[in-house]
């Protein structure tokens, strides 16, 4: 059973950073491209980051500059560096595992930007 579980969410001030983790489990996590995904009240979810097993990386204009996506397929994980956090990335983060076996999605960590 694929699982996937983030975890570095909270509170932090305009300007300040967190890195999520996404922990990957019952999958052959090298061969998965990773999309980190957010969705904040009221709107719909959308796509910040996405990594491929070559690891090539993409991001959402907004987050250009102040975002890094970055795997470590030895610890089976996929990070999120977030610099110059502003109100506006508030949002639930989710991991996505796009493979062979299927997408999946974690549970989500919420990051919350404010004074």
């Amino acid at each position: 059973q694929v699982q996937l579980v983030e975890s570095g969410g909270g509170l932090v001030q305009p300007g300040g950073s967190l890195r999520l983790s996404c922990l990957a489990s019952g999958t052959m996590f090298s061969n998965n491209a990773m999309v980190w995904n957010r969705q904040a009240p009221g709107k719909q979810r959308e796509s910040v980051a996405a990594i491929t097993r070559s690891g090539s990386t993409n991001y959402a204009d907004s987050v250009k500059g102040r975002f890094t996506i970055s795997r470590d397929n030895a610890k089976n994980s996929v990070y999120l560096q977030m610099n110059s956090l502003k109100p506006e990335d508030t949002a639930v983060y989710y991991c996505r595992s796009l493979g062979s076996d299927g997408d999946y999605w974690g549970q989500g960590t919420q990051v919350t930007v404010s004074s």
